[in-house]
């Protein structure tokens, strides 16, 4: 089955060739929501740049490439509409929009694949 090419909100069909790519920083992470099934994230206002902290301020740049990069794959969410409740906020003070990362269902399938074919080891 082929999905015509418009994969802007691809399901995963296969039409495309079925084939992910991913780098070492997002194995890594995924690999992160598999043991921590939520993180904090935050933005500045009228920005929709993420911000992940939790690695400290100098690679704020690259975890916020990584997330937009997984998000855009359909392997994580990125909800700002709800905070994650009991996260240290106290990293992120500048930043009015709070939320949380988690896996998608597709993250999810993803990382067990990794994990099966030993590339998370």
């Amino acid at each position: 089955m082929s999905c015509g090419g418009d994969c802007s909100h691809c399901s995963g069909c296969s039409g495309c060739g079925g084939s992910l790519e991913l780098t070492r920083g997002e194995m890594d992470f995924l690999r992160l929501l598999g043991q921590v099934a939520f993180l904090p994230v935050a933005r500045s206002m009228g920005q929709e740049q993420p911000v992940y902290l939790e690695d400290g301020p100098d690679r704020q740049e690259e975890n916020a490439l990584v997330l937009q990069l997984l998000e855009k794959k359909g392997l994580i969410s990125l909800d700002y509409d709800h905070p994650l409740t009991g996260a240290c906020w106290q990293a992120y003070e500048g930043y009015p929009i709070r939320g949380s990362i988690a896996l998608t269902n597709r993250g999810q399938q993803v990382l067990e694949l990794l994990e099966y074919q030993g590339y998370l080891e």
